[in-house]
């Protein structure tokens, strides 16, 4: 049954995706509000919103990169169902402290020196509460799925991820900054609860000793991936698909404000939509396979989706020349204007093929790697994905330094499309030369 609707019947499966379901909703309930707050009520200034949104994907990216070892380790050699109970126990802490931050910023209080310090301590510390929970969320899959349910399961999971992306953003923009405090700290204790009924999972391998020197494990984490060839080629492929998201969502909510004079609202819309076409590619990539663990759709689907970065590009500049001078537009006035479903239309069309092209390439990483080591070859990916999405986002932040224009930084992300697509085609040559192997 490839559309996997009966594993959300399923114990084995259930608690697991509303688990993280309620995690994905959290960050960016949090994330969002913190970003567009700071965008539209504290800086006037391209340079300085493009340059805060930079640092902040920056900040919630970083402990990947120091910590996925460790967290990989721990996920293969401790018992994964544990790990998440303690992870979201920390969470309910950590959104305490986001919360009293975005409270001291809705009061106006200290806003320079103690609200916005609070907010960005409590994104680190969600970043590394990721960190030890992302290894955990693909590579208990296949110790609780069948080996004919783990790509339906790993599209519900992207899939479940972007609808509550989708409702997390949709709060964010509508919701007063005072609600959205309270809502975190009320998620993070129901995320908790859930959390409780995942199904044991104890390690399969051996027991091993965990080495805590970060660097160490972790260029041997990453080393250990490359002698398999379509588990490297696939994580080379992610990450470079992430630098350009890294990129895009670095330039959405200031490309929204000063170059299409949207709302907050808006702003909130077009990551809604984003959100929504990644969801459809999931499921819809799941469907095209019927199953089957497989980068032959990959290359076509990042070039299309580099295709549409610059449809959105010409929209915009469109768009520009015809808006030149106005207020910002709430989401009434922005759907009234001939463009605009020409702007979404192209957002949707973007995230659908990106979905499309990313979803087979995490079952990759868990249905190729070793049973023992599923959780440590996610870390690996989470590693090398997390420097590339950190380089993004230095990128992004000196491209606005320099006073490169947000609307013209699309055109980069557009041409990274083709980076990927060779790295998705070379990743269908090692998955072809493997398969013709097996059958000699």
């Amino acid at each position: 049954m490839t559309t996997s609707t009966h594993l959300l019947k399923r114990r084995r499966f259930l608690p697991l995706f509303v688990t993280q379901l309620l995690n994905a909703f959290n960050d960016n309930l949090y994330k969002n509000a913190m970003v567009l707050f700071v965008v539209y009520s504290v800086y006037n200034s391209e340079e300085a919103e493009a340059q805060f949104s930079a640092v902040a994907s920056g900040l919630f990216i970083l402990p990947f990169f120091i910590l996925s070892a460790l967290a990989g380790q721990l996920a293969d050699m401790r018992d994964k169902a544990k790990i998440i109970r303690a992870v979201k126990m920390a969470e309910i802490f950590i959104m305490l402290c986001g919360a009293t931050g975005l409270l001291l910023a809705w009061k106006g209080y200290a806003i320079h020196t103690l609200s916005i310090p609070f907010m960005l301590l409590a994104l680190f510390a969600m970043g590394i509460h990721s960190t030890f929970f992302g290894p955990i969320k693909y590579a208990i899959l296949p110790q609780h799925l069948h080996k004919d349910e783990v790509l339906a399961g790993t599209g519900l999971v992207e899939a479940g991820t972007y609808i509550a992306i989708l409702f997390g953003t949709i709060l964010a923009g509508w919701i007063p900054v005072e609600w959205a405090a309270a809502c975190v700290v009320v998620t993070a204790l129901i995320g908790y609860v859930t959390s409780r009924q995942v199904p044991a999972a104890p390690p399969i391998a051996p027991a091993q000793k965990v080495d805590h020197h970060v660097v160490r494990s972790s260029i041997e984490l990453v080393r250990n991936t490359m002698h398999q060839r379509e588990v490297f080629y696939a994580i080379l492929a992610i990450s470079f698909f992430w630098t350009i998201g890294a990129v895009l969502f670095i330039q959405f909510p200031p490309l929204a404000k000063n170059v299409l004079l949207a709302s907050k609202q808006v702003a909130s819309l077009f990551l809604v939509m984003f959100s929504i076409g990644v969801a459809i590619g999931s499921v819809s990539i799941n469907a095209l396979l019927k199953g089957t663990v497989s980068a032959r759709y990959a290359p076509a689907s990042v070039i299309m989706m580099g295709v549409f970065v610059a449809l959105f590009y010409v929209i915009c500049r469109a768009w520009a020349a015809s808006t030149s001078g106005q207020d910002l537009m709430d989401v009434g006035e922005f759907l009234s204007h001939p463009l605009a479903f020409a702007v979404l239309g192209a957002l949707l069309l973007i995230a659908i093929s990106g979905g499309m092209f990313v979803v087979p390439l995490y079952a990759f990483l868990t249905t190729r790697a070793a049973p023992g080591e599923a959780a440590r070859t996610v870390a690996a990916n989470n590693i090398v994905n997390s420097g590339a999405m950190v380089i993004g986002s230095l990128l992004a932040a000196s491209l606005s330094a320099v006073d490169v224009p947000l609307v013209e930084q699309l055109l980069l992300s557009a041409v990274m499309c083709l980076g990927s697509a060779w790295l998705g085609w070379l990743l269908y040559c090692a998955e072809r030369a493997n398969c013709a192997d097996l059958r000699r």
